[in-house]
């Protein structure tokens, strides 16, 4: 493990960036692409739209709410072996999920088995690519995060067809076989020990900084306000497009259109966010603001023309938002406490995970629609984006991006000498 003064902006830093790439497709492509299995469940077990939505919102409530687990073990036995046992777990999850006989044996093996090993696997590998980038932290983020849309394009089609073919069950043992490549993901990882890693502390010291640290504190109330609408169309898009009469497979493709521009979001966010001086929490309020004015204007849109161009126009904006989402919190608490502070901003946003597509569904089985649901999914972002500029130095022109916004680090940092060049590298 080697001891540097500061991340090294490469080098194994680029195959930490293929690790989270292909993981992040085969966690959240995978859950974006669920929204295909939605209808099966709602038939086969009769159950209404809003019980069947929670079998996802458990698994991205657990994978949130589970992430301070990863990054704890993560801290103490390196980000490897912790997602590693993560793949395992969501490939065993999925796999005892094929032969469910309720919903609550789909929540326990979904929700609640598979959830967990995502909240081993996510959280510990961008916090583990966070600290291998400081100036291009923003296009590496961006760059392992379009794994999440090129896995959406492939897997919304794919699943749907093979649901035609080998039904649910059927389905749901072949997704397990390709969750199971999160083992090999987990093996590419490289701990790395850092000048900033002795000031700051243990899990417990960080912690209690974190709990008293203001801009920490609103950016995660921003978080969980965006996270409660931002995986409505994923969960509902196409039950509302069959209410709309189109047809199963055309319903997949449009979420496969969101796939297309999603990638292309993230990548060019992710050059923004290291080229425009200042903090990237202005750049993340706008991609904020405008998915929640695209998923407001969804119950306007009726003619198919206009729910393709919604739906490119959501893709893009919705996948930009996330690298900078990611690129903000070294901002503010330092790449040091990155893993505590990521883990704990992923708990606590799990709250809008979980209770953002029941609700979708709840409000559905009221009003026999989803305009409501589509309309307050765009106002808990646009909620999220008033928040984000409350944050520090949000209307300056430059900020640091590689330094917290923290006093008591910063003063801490000043006294700690960096290591000779060359000390314990390999």
């Amino acid at each position: 493990m080697a001891l540097r003064a500061e991340p090294p902006d490469g080098g194994w830093g680029w195959m930490v960036v293929l690790s989270a790439f292909f993981q992040s497709a085969l966690v959240f492509g995978v859950l974006r692409s669920f929204g295909v299995f939605f209808v099966e469940f709602v038939a086969a077990f009769e159950e209404p739209a809003a019980r069947v939505s929670w079998i996802a919102s458990i698994g991205i409530a657990v994978q949130q709410f589970g992430s301070p687990v990863g990054s704890a073990l993560s801290t103490k036995f390196g980000p490897r072996p912790v997602v590693m046992a993560g793949g395992i777990l969501a490939a065993l999850g999925m796999l005892l999920a094929a032969f469910a006989t309720s919903l609550t044996h789909l929540y326990l093996s979904i929700g609640l088995l598979s959830g967990s090993g995502w909240a081993l696997t996510f959280t510990p590998t961008l916090a583990c690519l966070s600290r291998y980038f400081s100036r291009r932290r923003s296009l590496a983020t961006g760059l392992a995060l379009t794994g999440v849309g090129l896995s959406s394009f492939a897997f919304a089609p794919l699943f749907q067809w093979l649901l035609s073919q080998y039904a649910w069950r059927g389905a749901l043992l072949l997704v397990s076989s390709l969750s199971l490549h999160l083992v090999a993901c987990g093996a590419l990882l490289r701990p790395l020990s850092l000048a900033e890693d002795p000031v700051v502390g243990g899990p417990g010291a960080q912690l209690a900084n974190l709990l008293h640290h203001g801009p920490f504190l609103r950016y995660t109330v921003a978080l969980t306000l965006i996270n409660t609408g931002y995986f409505i169309p994923y969960v509902h898009l196409v039950a509302h497009l069959r209410d709309l009469d189109w047809d199963p497979l055309p319903a997949a493709f449009l979420l496969s259109a969101a796939a297309i521009s999603d990638p292309v979001g993230r990548v060019a966010s992710g050059w923004l966010g290291d080229a425009v001086p200042g903090p990237v929490a202005r750049l993340l309020m706008l991609w904020t603001t405008m998915t929640g004015v695209i998923l407001a204007l969804y119950p306007v849109a009726q003619a198919p023309t206009a729910l393709v161009a919604l739906t490119v126009a959501y893709g893009f904006t919705s996948g930009a938002l996330t690298p900078v989402a990611f690129s903000v919190l070294p901002e503010l608490v330092g790449t040091g406490k990155i893993y505590c502070g990521l883990g704990l901003v992923q708990m606590v946003e799990s709250i809008g995970g979980l209770l953002g597509a029941p609700l979708s569904g709840y409000l559905r089985d009221v009003t026999g629609t989803y305009t409501a649901s589509f309309v307050v999914a765009g106002a808990f972002l646009l909620a999220g984006s008033g928040v984000l500029i409350t944050l520090p130095h949000f209307f300056c022109f430059s900020a640091p991006t590689s330094k917290p916004q923290d006093p008591v680090t910063e003063a801490l940092d000043a006294k700690v000498p960096l290591p000779r060049e060359g000390l314990g590298e390999d």
